[in-house]
Parts: C-alpha cells; structure tokens; sequence
C-alpha cells in the first residue's frame, strides 16, 4: 500500500512540473523575446540564460525570423504573433529589425516602401497602449559600412561585391572631412573612389540608408515619449571613419536630451538581446548588480577593438548601464569580476589566423601577457569573487592560449562566465549580460552555460572551423564556406568528429558530450549549433 500511495504521488509530482504554468521556467514570470534572426546565439542560446534563473522566455517560431542571408523573416507574422502571445508577460525584449524588416540582414537589403515601414513602426504604440503596465524594451541597429565586397559576403545588395571598396573609402573620407577636415590629396582620392561608383548604386545604397535612419528617429521620438522602457541602437561592424560613424553622430545629436538610463548606442548588436533580457530581469527584481572591471595589461580598456569606433572601456561601461548595473573601483564591493583580456599593444588578432606571418598568431603559444592574465583569474577565484572573462585578444573565437592555460589549471569551471565569440563588442557585452545574472544562478546552470561557450567559442570558432574551412578550399567550388550546398552533410560530419576529439582533449566528461552532434543552421560554416 506505502509502495503504491508512493508511486501515485510521484506521478501527482510529475504532473504539477509539467501541467503549463506550473514548470520551473514559468515559476518567475512570463517574458516574450523576439531575436533579431533565428541563429542560436541571437536566439536561443540568449534566452537559455533568463530560463536558467527560473523565467519562461517566450518566442516566436523560426519560421517567422531571419533563417539565412536570402530568407528574411515575415515582420507581419511577427506582429500579429506578438498580439496573441504579449498578454501576461512582465516585459518584452524585441528586435526592431525583424519587426520592421524582417531581420538584421534584410535591414541592409529590403525593398519596403516607406509607408509600409510607417505602418509597422506605429504597432509599437498599440502594444504600448494596450498593454500600458508592460515594460517594452528594444534594440535596433544602424547599419554597417563594410570596408570592401569580400567582408560584406552576400548580407549586402549584390553590388557590394563590386563596389564596396569603393563606396567604404568615400564614405569613410567623407566622414573625415566632417570630422577632421582633409588633404587636397584626400580631397581627390574620395572624388575617385566617389566617380567609381555608378550614380543608380548610390542612389539605392543611400536611399535605404536613409529610410532606415529615418525610422531610427521615430524609434528615439517613441523613447523620447515613453512609449519603450529602454532603447539600444548598435553600430554594426563599424569603424572609426565610416557612413556608419557618420550617421551615429547625427542620431546623438538627434538624441541629445534622451537620458542614458532610457537610451544608449553603443558598437556592436548581436548581444544587445543579452544585455536587455540582463535589464529586464534586474528592472523587474529590483536590482542594481554590481561590477568591478580588470583588464590584462597593456593598453586595456584603451584598446579600440576590430569592428568598433570606440574603445572597449567606453563599450563596456556603455553595456553595463544596458544591463542595469553600475560599475565600481573596488573588487570587494562587486557582485561580479569581469576580467578583459585585451592584446598589450591595443590591437585585436583574428582567432582563425594561425599561419607563419601573421602578427598576432592564434597558435595557442602563450604571449607576454597571458601567463599574467592567468595569474589575475587565479587570485580572483581564490579570493571568492564571482569572475567572468571577457576573451577580446582576438576576434570571432577564443584566444587557444588563454584557454589552455586556464585549462591546465583547473579553471574553466571556477568562473561564473565567458565570452569570445563573433566581434570583441559581442563578447563583452554577451558576458556582461550573462554576469551580472550569474551569482543567482545554481552551479550546475553556470556550467551549463560554461561549456556550450567552450564548444562555440574555443572549440568550434577558434580551432574547428579554421581547420575545416582549410578543407573545404580544396573543392572547385570558391564559396563553399558560405554556401555549402550539398557539401553540407559531409562538412557537418568531419565538423562533429573534430569537436568530439577537441572535447575528448579539453573537457571534463560533461553529460552528453560523447553523443555531440553539429549542424549548420544558416548553411555556411561562420556559425553552428551543438546537440547534446
């Protein structure tokens, strides 16, 4: 009789976990996230962060976002998803680029007529006004000037191929002469590079830019009058001289009266989900986390990182206030470390650059500052300090030999965060958001969240992906790595045997790792997705 009373309240537990409302995620509040696209970092991988501290994040289905670089989200679709689903959240995080375009690519690509933009742009006021005790906060981005057709890829109109040099070099003049003033020898170079450009190139190239940036003041006009809680604009892979810097001076003009505890535009957009699902939570328990800033020495937070305008101390402190914390001097007054490994001489390597000649090599040979750097994140942990690790050394993955050193030494699993994924403003600010979360997170969660870093960051981007890509050169094929085509079942293959033998070699024996699976979700190689 015990056994079966026994049996009958463990199916009666089973059903109260699983019956809707009732599950570990929802114990803390409903909040509705809509990602820029559907790529696991901007999506899931964000919203796993909230789900670990006990919140349901709720999202619209993929078929509805950005799916790959020619597969625009359905901004239609979303809002009217947005309507059924809004009713009950505390807040909601939301990308205006799929709301409005249809994803951040199709920002840089979109054919919309402006009053259809007009249209959409006004359904943030209906949500606003419906829902008049919701917090509503958004991230929008401004968009990136290339420096020529081959950092582009196919995520601009198609003539960026051919004419983006040429289109990054007057703009970035033009910029300068704004700025700075120029030579007469600048003065005649950004006429050239002006001339070489077809007069129906820069008339589609500006005109988008310039609907865009219209719409970016309606979103500042919308902050300006409460319709949003907080608004993040992202200058996306920008430059110090650049159309993109150019535009960003105008919007703070344009903003000047805007406080920075309602707005701010910093470098970067991939983590701005992070740093705002980061806001909403502390907004909604009453925090003010605290953090305390250490970077390796050398230039530190005076480093003016690849894909950015400012230097990374400006991105940081910027990123923090988007999360809602506060920064402090003092370590013992912090709830969080974050230690930025930054280069000595305030450059930034590329983590898939590992040949002889290369500057700034990714060969995992330690450098003049790592074993310091080393030292600091030892003397930290031993102290008690919830740390995180910020890995900008390098751009798009980690620095190979920061993490074997931290390897080594028992480390990987004595921090609370990480980052070294995609631009170093991405890295900074994904860990931010993640940190100033961290210290009311079980270890189990950190872990978690711990290890599917090490696999993207260090495993995948820093060491996988360039051996692959090497590989899959040799077809006759020039595009293979961004269009795999039916090359992608065999690419996926030797991908998943490789990051097996690289957790075999780096990892503990955590849970579901010998089964580690990897696809392609966007069917290129930049990024990729775990299943374990």
């Amino acid at each position: 009789m015990k056994r079966i009373i026994m049996v009958l309240g463990m199916l009666l537990w089973g059903l109260f976990c699983v019956w809707p409302g009732h599950n570990a995620e929802a114990a803390k509040g409903k909040l509705l996230f809509i990602p820029q696209d559907n790529r696991p970092i901007s999506g899931e991988e964000t919203a796993d962060v909230v789900r670990s501290l006990g919140y349901e994040v709720v999202m619209p289905p993929e078929e509805y976002l950005n799916r790959g670089t020619n597969q625009p989200g359905d901004p239609d679709k979303l809002w009217q998803w947005t309507h059924a689903n809004i009713r009950g959240a505390k807040a909601a995080m939301v990308s205006s680029d799929a709301l409005l375009y249809g994803g951040l690519i199709n920002s840089r690509k979109h054919e919309i007529p402006a009053e259809k933009l007009a249209e959409r742009v006004q359904e943030f006021e209906r949500i606003h006004r419906e829902n008049p005790g919701l917090k509503l906060y958004v991230f929008s981005s401004l968009m990136r000037t290339p420096i020529d057709g081959a950092h582009a890829g196919d995520e601009e109109p198609a003539y960026y191929q051919q004419y983006g040099g040429d289109i990054f070099q007057a703009t970035s003049l033009q910029d300068k002469a704004e700025v700075q003033g120029l030579s007469s020898d600048e003065m005649a170079a950004m006429e050239r590079h002006k001339v070489a450009v077809p007069k129906a190139v820069w008339q589609d190239w500006k005109a988008r830019r310039q609907k865009n940036l219209v719409l970016t003041k309606k979103l500042l006009d919308l902050t300006r009058q409460g319709t949003f809680s907080y608004l993040v604009i992202g200058k996306d892979d920008n430059a110090p001289l650049s159309q993109t810097h150019r535009e960003s001076r105008q919007l703070e003009a344009y903003a000047k009266d805007i406080p920075e505890t309602k707005f701010q535009m910093l470098a970067g957009i991939d983590e701005f989900g992070m740093l705002l699902l980061s806001r909403a939570v502390n907004d909604l328990e009453h925090q003010i986390p605290f953090i305390y800033v250490k970077y390796n020495k050398g230039t530190g937070a005076g480093t003016v990182p690849s894909y950015s305008d400012n230097p990374i101390g400006d991105t940081i402190r910027a990123s923090v206030l988007v999360a809602g914390g506060m920064m402090v001097t003092q370590p013992e007054k912090a709830d969080f470390v974050l230690l930025v490994n930054t280069n000595k001489n305030g450059r930034t390597g590329e983590a898939n650059d590992v040949a002889p000649g290369v500057p700034l090599r990714n060969n995992g040979a330690p450098r003049n500052t790592t074993k310091g750097f080393v030292n600091l994140v030892t003397n930290y942990v031993d102290k008690g300090y919830a740390v995180g690790i910020a890995d900008i050394a390098f751009a798009n993955g980690a620095d190979n030999a920061l993490m074997n050193q931290l390897r080594d030494k028992d480390l990987l699993y004595k921090i609370r965060a990480y980052s070294g994924w995609n631009t170093p403003t991405n890295s900074t600010g994904f860990v931010i958001g993640t940190g100033l979360l961290a210290n009311r997170m079980e270890n189990d969660a950190c872990d978690r969240l711990l290890t599917r870093r090490y696999l993207e960051d260090w495993g995948y981007q820093a060491n996988v992906r360039t051996a692959v890509a090497d590989s899959v050169a040799l077809f006759r094929r020039n595009d293979v790595y961004e269009n795999l085509g039916d090359h992608e079942q065999g690419v996926s293959h030797r991908i998943t045997s490789l990051m097996r033998q690289f957790v075999y070699r780096n990892l503990p024996p955590y849970p579901g790792l010998d089964k580690l699976q990897v696809s392609l979700p966007w069917h290129r190689m930049f990024e990729a997705d775990f299943h374990y």
